[in-house]
């Protein structure tokens, strides 16, 4: 499955530049030309990256991360910008970026810097426990739950799930995306096996963390 890129850039040559050569890459690609068109898409849709211009029309790249962040979006995201002060390169990573490239930049640099963060499992967690509730945490590293301090250990395809609901909080999860996820090449997907995993989270966690969107797939909720 394709790597699902929003990108935000209102220069036309620059976007159409930039589509190109991630497609070549393999790459899927959205655009956006303004804050408010790529808050829209981010709503309606899941990536996994976001590539954003600082400077555009409406609500600015920090000023949109920003929000998404709010909001328990944690999509890793780069920023590309001319903007160089120190100043700005506070605000970028205060807002929640992962990385910043400067414009102008090599095409080759950008990828590079694409293909690092993709690697990574979690992302804007300063430790390897997630908090999911107020007594309830997961380790990303040792992939147990704790729930009032005591272990639960999970099972390689309900931890995956869970690792995939923590990585796209508040977004829609469509039904391919968690079995592409859940299920190799070599294996079957299960729409029956997949809402025994969704049965048995909603009993550790909570029924109301995730969210039945009735023929797209699942959202869990942070609230």
């Amino acid at each position: 499955m394709k790597t699902r890129v929003l990108l935000l850039e209102d220069d036309i040559t620059l976007s159409e530049t930039i589509v190109d050569f991630l497609e070549e890459n393999n790459f899927e690609v959205v655009v956006a030309y303004n804050g408010e068109e790529a808050s829209d898409i981010i709503y309606e849709q899941n990536f996994d990256l976001f590539l954003l211009d600082v400077n555009v029309p409406l609500i600015d790249g920090f000023e949109l991360l920003k929000q998404k962040r709010e909001c328990g979006v944690k999509t890793p995201a780069i920023y590309i910008t001319s903007l160089n002060s120190i100043d700005s390169l506070e605000d970028g990573y205060k807002s929640g970026c992962d990385d910043y490239i400067r414009k102008p930049f090599v095409l080759k640099e950008l990828l590079f810097r694409i293909e690092t963060i993709i690697k990574r499992s979690f992302f804007h967690e300063n430790s390897a426990k997630v908090k999911i509730d107020k007594n309830i945490e997961y380790d990303t590293e040792s992939n147990l739950l704790f729930i009032n301090s005591n272990k639960v250990q999970l099972n390689t395809k309900t931890s995956l799930l869970l690792k995939l609901f923590l990585q796209n909080q508040e977004q829609v999860l469509s039904h391919e995306k968690i079995y592409d996820t859940l299920w190799s090449y070599e294996e079957s997907a299960s729409e029956n096996a997949l809402r025994t995993y969704i049965k048995n989270l909603r009993k550790l966690i909570g029924k109301d963390k995730i969210v039945s969107i009735k023929k797209l797939g699942y959202r869990f909720s942070s609230k």
